[in-house]
C-alpha cells in the first residue's frame, strides 16, 4: 500500500502527556524490534486516540477489535475525523482502517459475564480454540493473514485474557508477520497469574503504564470521589433470610453445649489453634471467635483489623470441617452429622465424603437484587438532583436488561422475577422521578416515558429526517430501523445535552468504551469484581467535560446487608472486592487504596454495624455536597510520581505525644546514652554563683579564709547534688519510657537499609500524626515493593509476638522511678532491671546476618541485645514465654496510599 499524505505528519490533534509518552513509547519499542506493545492507560485517557495515531502512522492495513458495537462507532469516527479517510465495519477488508468487534471473531457477551445469583462465570480458557470458530471468524484470520504486514488494534484486550484464554495465542500465531498493539484499561498488577503467564509470552512488559491518579492529577480526567450508600433488604425479604438464617444460628448455637458429639468443638478448636498457634486462615477465623467471646481470649494476643468482627459462616465452615472429621465413633456423632449436612445448605456449603464443600444458594441473589437497592438509587438521584439541579447527568448501570433465569421455587413472593435489572429500575424511576426524564439503553433496546420517546424521536428526526420517519414509540419501546451501533449515539447526545437527566444501561454497552463527557456521577448496581469491570466501570464518569471545567465526579455503589443471616455480608465483600486495587481520594485528602477512599470507617473485613447505616449515608450526603473540596483534594496540576505508598496507621492505647522525636535516652547494655542537649547530671549550674555569693558573704563579714572556702564547696556541692538527682531522676524517666512508634520504624528503615533491601533509611521515614494521634508511618524514596516491604515489617514488630525465627531483647526499666533511681543515674550506676522481647520481621529473619543487622539498628535507636534464633534452646525458651506478648498495645492498620 502506498505511503498517504497523513503517514508521518504530526498528529492533527494536540496530544495530552500521556498520550503523547505512549505513543513514543511504542515508536521506541518497534524501533528495538517489537512487534507487540502493551499500553495501559485509564478509561477517559485516550488510548483511542494513541490507537489511530498509530495507524495514521503506518503505510499498512489496520484493523481494529473491540468488545462492542458502541466502541466500534467510536473507532470510525474518530479515524475519520482524525485523517479524512472512510473507514469500514466489514469483515471485507478493502479500506486502510477497518474496526470490527470481538463477535466478528467468537461470540462475547459481556452482560452474560456474571449469573443471576451474581457470580461471575469463569471464562473459557483450554485447548485451541481456532476451529471452535464461526465459520465467518475463520474467513476473517484467513483475510488477515492474507494482508501479512498490517496493524491489529486490540482495544480493551483483556476481554481476550478473561473470556477467551489461549484463543488470542492461536489467532496472533496466524499473523506472524503483523505488528500488534495492545489496549487496555487495566492495570497488569491486577492480572491473574494465568493471564500474566498469557501476558508475559504474548506481550512482555507493558511498554507504557499511568495510573488513573495521575491522569486526574495531570488535568486529564475529572476528579471524583467513590461513595457507598448503605442498606437493608426489605422487610419480606429480610424475614425470608431471617428464616434462612435461623437453623444455621440452631447449629452453632448447639456447638457451645460440650456434649454435643464425642468431641467439645470450641474444646478442640481452643487446643488446635489457640494453645498452638500457626498463622493460617483456621488461626485467623479462631481468633475472631475471641472476639465474639465464644472462646477466651490468650494472654498477650491482640486482635488485628481482620479479626475484629464476628466469625463469617466461612469461618464456622474452615473449622466445622477438621471437627467433623473427628465425629466418627458414635451414633451420636452420626445424628450430629446428619445435621449438619441438613443444614449447611442454608448457607451455601454442603457435607460431603471429601469434607466441606461451598454449593449454590439463592441468597446472595435476594442481597445482590434486593428491591432495596432501586429504593436508595431513587435517594441517590434525588440528592444528586439538589446538588446540580440541571447539571444532572446520572448514568445508572445494571448487569442485564432483564432477567432471563427463572426463580428458583423458594424465592417465589421474596423478590420480583426481574430483580436487578435495567428494566426494573428504569420503572422505580420513571414512578418516583418522571421529571427527570429517565431513559434506558441497552444492546436491544432503547425504552423510556411515551413523552421522553417522543422528543427522542423528535430529535433525532431534526438531524436525521429519513432515519426519524422510521422511528415509533410502541409500548414505551422506541422501535424503528436502526441497531445499537447507531440508536447509541443519538441516545448519548440526546442525554448529554439535558433532554434526559438520568440513563439507565448495562454494563456490556455502556460500562466500557462508551464516552459521554457530561456524566456527572455513577450509581453502580452491577454484581461483577473483576478489575476489568471495576475500572472500566468507574471510567464512564471520569472524562472532563468542555462545558464545566469545574466538574466532579461522584461514583455510587449500593450495597444491601443483612445481620439476620451468616451470609447477609456477601454483598458488601463484594464491594470490597470492587475497591481492591482502585485509588479515590478520601475526606482527608489522601488518595488511598480500598474502601478506606470511600470512609475512614469503613473496613474491608466486614460491614459496618446496621445500626451506624444511617450515620454512614448522612457522611456520604455530606461529601456529595461538597464537590469543590473534592476537587481541591485531588491538586489537579500540582507534581506526582505516580507510585504508591504502604503506609502503616497506628493508633495506641493511651494518647501519646504528637511530636515526632526519638526517645532522648537509650540504654544499651551497660551502657546509657543520651541523645539530646541535655546538661549533664554533674555541670557547674547555680549552685557556683550562689557558691561564690556566699563566700564574698563571708569575706564580708571577716570569716577566715577556711570558713569562706568551706561555706562556698558546702553550697556548691549541696546544691549541685540536689541538682545532680533531679536530673537523674528525669533521666531514668525518659528511660522508663516505652520507645516510641517513630524509634521502631527507624530501627526498621535503617535495618533494611544495612542489608541492602532499602535504598534509604531512617532518613527516609515519614510519619504523620491526625488529630486522635494515630501515627501514619511510611518509607519515602523507595517503590512500591520496597514501601510494602517496610510497612509489613514495622507492623510485624509492633503486633504480638507469633513464631517468628528470631526473636531479640530491649532492655527496660521497671518504675515507678524514684530518688535513688536518680542517685543512680547521676553516680553512672544505673543498670536495666528487666527485658521485653520482641520479633525480628520476616524479611529481616531470613538470614542470621539480616537478623544481626536489625538487631544493630535497634540498638541503635531502642537499645538491646543481639538477635537469638528460636530454633535455639535459649530461643525456643523465649518463643514459649513470650509468644503472644503485645509489648506496645497499638491497633495497625495497613493501608496503600498513591503519591
Amino acid at each position: 500500500m502506498e505511503p498517504t499524505a497523513t503517514e508521518h505528519a504530526p498528529a492533527p490533534y494536540p496530544l495530552r502527556t500521556h498520550q503523547r509518552q505512549a505513543l513514543d513509547a511504542v515508536e521506541e519499542a518497534e524501533a528495538a524490534g517489537a512487534r507487540r506493545s502493551w499500553v495501559v492507560l485509564p478509561p477517559g485517557a485516550g488510548k483511542t486516540l494513541v490507537g489511530l495515531d498509530t495507524a495514521r502512522r503506518r503505510a499498512r492495513t489496520t484493523v481494529v477489535l473491540g468488545p462492542n458495537t458502541a466502541i466500534q462507532s467510536q473507532w470510525l469516527r474518530g479515524w475519520e475525523e482524525l485523517t479524512n479517510e472512510p473507514g469500514s465495519a466489514t469483515r471485507s477488508l478493502d479500506q486502510r482502517f477497518t474496526a470490527l468487534t470481538y463477535q466478528a471473531l467468537a461470540t462475547f457477551d459481556p452482560d452474560d459475564e456474571v449469573d443471576e445469583e451474581g457470580e461471575e462465570k469463569p471464562g473459557e480458557t483450554a485447548g485451541s480454540l481456532l476451529d471452535r470458530l464461526h465459520p465467518n471468524g475463520l474467513a476473517l484470520v484467513e483475510r488477515l493473514k492474507e494482508v501479512g504486514d498490517l496493524t491489529l488494534v486490540l482495544d480493551e484486550c483483556h476481554h481476550l485474557l478473561e473470556v477467551w484464554g489461549q484463543l488470542l495465542r492461536d489467532v496472533l500465531a496466524e499473523l506472524p508477520d503483523a505488528f500488534v498493539l495492545g489496549l487496555t484499561a487495566t492495570p497488569p498488577d491486577t492480572l491473574t497469574e494465568d493471564q500474566k503467564e498469557l501476558v508475559d509470552e504474548l506481550f512482555g512488559d507493558s511498554v507504557f503504564t499511568v495510573s488513573i491518579p495521575a491522569v486526574v492529577r495531570e488535568g486529564d480526567l475529572a476528579p471524583f470521589a467513590e461513595l457507598a450508600w448503605l442498606t437493608t433488604p426489605t422487610a419480606r425479604e429480610n424475614d425470608w433470610l431471617a428464616e434462612q438464617g435461623e437453623r444455621f444460628l440452631e447449629l452453632t448455637t448447639a456447638l457451645s453445649d460440650p456434649t454435643y458429639g464425642s468431641v467439645s468443638f470450641f474444646d478442640h478448636v481452643q487446643r488446635r489453634w489457640l494453645d498452638e498457634p500457626t498463622p493460617s486462615e483456621e488461626y485467623d477465623a479462631t481468633l475472631r471467635m475471641v472476639h465474639a467471646e465464644l472462646l477466651p481470649r490468650p494472654d498477650g494476643v491482640r486482635l488485628a483489623e481482620r479479626h475484629r468482627h464476628d466469625p463469617t459462616a466461612d469461618d464456622w465452615m474452615l473449622l466445622l470441617e477438621g471437627w467433623a472429621a473427628l465425629l466418627r465413633t458414635t451414633d451420636r456423632d452420626a445424628a450430629v452429622l446428619e445435621r449438619i449436612r441438613d443444614v449447611l445448605p442454608s448457607v451455601g456449603y454442603q457435607l460431603t465424603k471429601r469434607g466441606i464443600r461451598r454449593g449454590r444458594s439463592p441468597v446472595d441473589r435476594v442481597l445482590a437484587r434486593s428491591e432495596a437497592k432501586t429504593v436508595a438509587l431513587s435517594q441517590i438521584v434525588e440528592a444528586e438532583h439538589a446538588n446540580l439541579g440541571n447539571r444532572l447527568r446520572m448514568l445508572v448501570l445494571c448487569d442485564h436488561e432483564q432477567a432471563t433465569a427463572t426463580l428458583p421455587s423458594d424465592l417465589d413472593g421474596v423478590i420480583s422475577p426481574q430483580a436487578g435489572s435495567a428494566r426494573l429500575a428504569l420503572e422505580h424511576l420513571l414512578d418516583s422521578h418522571p421529571d427527570l426524564q429517565p431513559l434506558l439503553v441497552t444492546g436491544r433496546t432503547v425504552a423510556g416515558s411515551a413523552a421522553t420517546l417522543t422528543a427522542l424521536k423528535e430529535y433525532v428526526a431534526t438531524y436525521s429526517p429519513d432515519l426519524g420517519a422510521t422511528l415509533e414509540v410502541v409500548d414505551g419501546i422506541l422501535e424503528g430501523r436502526w441497531t445499537s451501533r447507531e440508536w447509541v449515539p443519538w441516545v448519548t447526545a440526546f442525554f448529554e445535552e439535558g433532554h434526559a437527566h438520568v440513563l439507565v444501561g448495562t454494563r456490556g454497552l455502556l460500562g466500557e468504551g462508551w464516552d459521554a463527557r457530561a456524566v456527572t456521577g455513577l450509581v453502580d448496581l452491577t454484581t461483577a469484581t473483576t478489575s476489568t469491570a471495576v475500572v472500566q466501570t468507574r471510567g464512564r464518569a471520569l472524562r472532563t467535560d468542555p462545558y464545566w471545567p469545574e466538574k466532579v465526579a461522584l461514583t455510587w455503589s449500593v450495597v444491601c446487608v443483612s445481620e439476620d443471616h451468616p451470609k447477609g455480608g456477601n454483598d458488601w465483600d463484594r464491594f470490597v472486592r470492587k475497591h481492591a486495587g482502585f485509588y479515590g481520594v478520601d475526606a482527608e485528602g489522601d488518595v488511598v487504596n480500598g474502601v478506606a477512599h470511600v470512609d475512614a470507617g469503613l473496613s474491608p473485613y466486614a460491614a459496618p454495624p446496621v445500626d451506624t447505616f444511617d450515620e454512614v449515608n448522612a457522611r456520604m450526603l455530606t461529601r456529595s455536597e461538597r464537590r469543590d473540596a473534592i476537587r481541591e483534594a485531588w491538586q489537579v496540576g500540582t507534581p506526582y510520581v505516580d507510585t504508591v505508598v504502604h503506609t502503616v496507621r497506628i493508633l495506641p492505647s493511651t494518647p501519646t505525644p504528637t511530636v515526632i522525636v526519638p526517645a532522648p535516652v537509650v540504654m544499651h547494655g551497660d551502657d546509657l546514652r543520651v541523645r539530646d542537649e541535655r546538661l549533664h547530671p554533674w555541670r557547674p549550674h547555680l549552685s557556683v554563683a550562689i557558691g561564690l555569693v556566699i563566700s564574698l558573704l563571708a569575706f564580708a563579714l571577716n570569716l577566715t579564709p577556711a570558713v569562706v572556702i568551706g561555706l562556698g564547696l558546702v553550697t556548691m556541692l549541696g546544691i549541685q547534688s540536689f541538682i545532680a538527682v533531679d536530673r537523674g531522676r528525669r533521666l531514668a524517666d525518659d528511660l522508663a519510657a516505652p520507645p516510641s512508634i517513630e524509634q521502631i520504624a527507624y530501627a526498621v528503615a535503617d535495618a533494611l537499609h544495612g542489608a541492602g533491601l532499602a535504598p534509604v533509611g531512617a532518613d527516609g521515614v515519614r510519619v504523620e500524626i491526625d488529630p486522635m494521634g494515630e501515627r501514619r508511618c511510611s518509607l519515602e524514596g523507595v517503590d512500591a515493593a520496597v514501601s510494602a516491604m517496610f510497612a509489613n515489617a514495622l507492623d510485624e514488630v509492633v503486633s504480638p509476638m507469633g513464631a517468628p525465627r528470631y526473636v531479640l531483647p530491649r532492655w527496660v526499666l521497671a518504675g515507678p522511678i524514684d530518688n535513688y533511681d536518680g542517685v543512680k543515674a547521676a553516680l553512672g550506676l544505673l543498670r536495666p532491671d528487666g527485658e521485653v522481647w520482641h520479633s525480628v520481621p520476616s524479611v529481616l529473619g531470613t538470614t542470621g546476618r539480616r537478623a544481626q543487622t536489625f538487631a544493630a539498628a535497634w540498638d541503635h535507636w531502642v537499645g538491646g541485645g543481639p538477635a537469638i534464633y528460636t530454633g535455639s534452646p535459649e530461643g525456643e525458651g523465649v518463643l514459649v514465654t513470650h509468644r503472644g506478648s503485645d509489648p506496645f498495645a497499638v491497633t495497625t492498620v495497613l493501608r496503600t496510599t498513591w503519591r
